[in-house]
């Protein structure tokens, strides 16, 4: 039976961070995936999406500058896109193997699964283990309809090589609004349908402007709207929903699950791991991100939720470090959630960090809160981009930058820069006199604040 030091359920960044780092001080690391290697960030997330949202940003930027010095007509070809996107997406897997054997890291292919609390099987192989962790990241929640088998995944939108002309999406988060934009851009039609608050993490009157900018620009979104099974007919859908007025239905081509995720756990056998969970099955840790019934087991990324945390790439690589480093050296440093910026790649975008007005307020501070809409600000005529509001939130007794919310041209750098002020609590007043460079997002800091 192979023995390690270290065995890693998930090829994604917060598993490769821990294995990478553990095997350079010297460990004895295994590393193991059902899928092909690489995780979901640079397989069926963060980066194949970003290179269809740059198509639709270009498409858009040229049709909001014709007759204004640029001519012509931009369009998006989406099998000559698909297949530009592929390219990012199709050497992961090899490459992302091969530099996990050159550290000298064993590398395995399948389900894994606890056959006791310090052995994973896979396949027909059973790996013993002095430490497992668990970076299996997340799964499409299950919607619990009638007709379920029917709704595709975020991973099947993206290996899409021809686009349907007609595609709803369940639920209002951050797959469903991105991927409504680049269909709009592409030609197609889309609709969103939302159960309850559209981006319920981000602060609601930002959302707002956003709703009414994509409903602008043609994509129907519904908000109180909850799908209750979908029906299959001569290769096309009905999706039927509920709402306040009743019943109804809406036709499709195609249906996206856009309606939240879970952890990745449930195959993991974990009860027979002595690993505990929650009840959407992410594993219960302490503050060091360790197993709270199973001390050899450490959990990253998306198996893990808890409270301030946002299920994003870079936390689950930081998580990484901060386990690499606990079962290095004990269990010494505690992950920091502290200036999380997340960002929804509409076009423009919705970007957002630290506490929304209504967190603010809701844990008694006094705050001061500018917001202004920025259509006329000269980041936006430039671009003739007539969308765009921020609001950020300063505590009055510190001065400290505690939330910030940029929706417009350049949200997704400017957003960086507030980060680093919740994140190090640089006052308000610091960054007002900061020199910046001009004309840039950034140098709109100022006037923000």
């Amino acid at each position: 039976m192979p023995r390690f030091d270290l065995v890693v359920v998930g090829t994604g960044q917060g598993g490769s961070a821990a294995a990478t780092r553990c095997r350079e001080a010297g460990w004895r690391v295994a590393i193991v995936d059902e899928l092909p290697y690489g995780g979901t960030c640079a397989l069926r997330g963060c980066d194949p999406k970003r290179v269809l949202v740059g198509a639709a940003e270009l498409v858009d930027w040229q049709r909001r500058m014709s007759g204004h010095g640029i001519t012509g007509d931009a369009g998006i070809d989406w099998p000559a896109l698909s297949r530009f996107e592929h390219s990012f997406t199709d050497p992961v897997p090899s490459q992302s193997e091969a530099a996990f054997e050159a550290a000298g890291i064993a590398t395995y292919h399948g389900p894994a699964r606890f056959v006791s609390d310090d052995r994973l099987r896979i396949a027909d192989e059973t790996l013993e283990a002095e430490h497992i962790v668990i970076a299996s990241g997340a799964r499409p929640a299950e919607l619990g309809i009638p007709g379920e088998q029917h709704v595709r995944t975020s991973t099947d939108f993206l290996e899409l090589e021809q686009l349907p002309r007609r595609i709803a999406f369940i639920g209002a988060g951050y797959i469903s609004f991105e991927f409504a934009h680049v269909v709009q851009r592409a030609g197609a039609s889309a609709v969103v349908l939302g159960r309850g608050a559209p981006l319920a993490r981000f602060d609601q009157d930002l959302v707002a402007r956003l709703v009414e900018h994509t409903k602008r620009i043609g994509i129907d979104v519904r908000i109180k709207t909850n799908v209750v099974g979908v029906t299959r007919t001569d290769g096309r859908y009905s999706v039927h929903v509920e709402t306040v007025t009743g019943a109804g239905t809406t036709d499709a081509d195609l249906v996206v699950h856009g309606a939240g995720r879970v952890p990745n756990t449930r195959g993991l056998d974990l009860e027979v791991g002595n690993v505990a969970v929650d009840e959407r099955g992410g594993v219960r840790v302490n503050e060091y991100l360790q197993s709270v019934s199973n001390p050899r087991v450490y959990a990253v990324g998306d198996a893990v939720l808890l409270p301030g945390k946002l299920p994003l790439t870079p936390v689950a690589a930081h998580e990484g470090i901060v386990v690499a480093t606990n079962l290095r050296r004990g269990n010494t440093v505690k992950p920091d959630y502290r200036g999380t910026p997340s960002v929804v790649f509409t076009v423009p975008p919705l970007a957002s960090v630290g506490l929304t007005e209504a967190a603010a307020r809701s844990q008694g501070l006094r705050v001061r809160v500018a917001t202004e809409e920025t259509g006329g600000w000269y980041a936006n005529r430039r671009v003739r981009e007539p969308a765009g509001m921020f609001k950020t939130i300063v505590d009055e007794a510190t001065d400290r930058v505690v939330g910030a919310h940029v929706f417009g041209p350049q949200a997704e750098e400017v957003i960086n820069v507030f980060a680093l002020a919740v994140r190090h609590e640089i006052a308000a007043s610091a960054l007002r006199r900061m020199i910046y460079a001009y004309p840039t997002g950034a140098s709109n800091i100022p006037y923000m604040l």
